[in-house]
């Protein structure tokens, strides 16, 4: 199955793991194209951290077309994982950019999977009703 990982580019070591243990089990996976740029050692994450910190992320996401381009991502593939995990004080924290590739993906019928419960934020109601299959943890429950 081809799966698309959406998640925080603060998790990148986390979506390596993730991606690996899907690979092993047969599956083709996409990373963010940052997070691909940050374990091969192109960018740090603390530079990307200082990025979003200055505003500069803006330019780096225009200049690549990183919306658009990940939207391509999203609809080549079977179904979406979003790896959502604690951050900025919420837990399985889903932020602005990973919610709107959810509603991409739930637009365009792909499977949509979370690795954690739905987070207590402000859109949960928009999340829930995407209907995503929550996995907690179980990479073996995506089908």
């Amino acid at each position: 199955m081809k799966i698309t990982i959406c998640a925080s580019l603060n998790f990148t070591n986390e979506i390596k793991d993730i991606a690996n243990q899907l690979t092993e089990q047969g599956h083709e996976v996409i990373i963010p194209k940052t997070s691909e740029m940050i374990l091969d050692g192109q960018i740090s994450l603390e530079q990307i951290k200082k990025e979003k910190q200055n505003g500069e992320i803006v330019n780096r996401a225009i200049k690549s077309n990183a919306i658009k381009y990940y939207f391509g991502k999203i609809k080549e593939s079977e179904t979406v994982l979003v790896l959502n995990f604690d951050k900025k004080g919420i837990k399985n924290y889903i932020g602005g950019n990973v919610f709107l590739e959810m509603g991409f993906a739930y637009v365009l019928d792909k499977k949509l999977f979370l690795l954690n419960e739905i987070p207590d934020m402000h859109y949960k109601d928009e999340i829930k009703a995407m209907q995503p299959i929550i996995i907690n943890g179980d990479l073996d429950k995506i089908h």
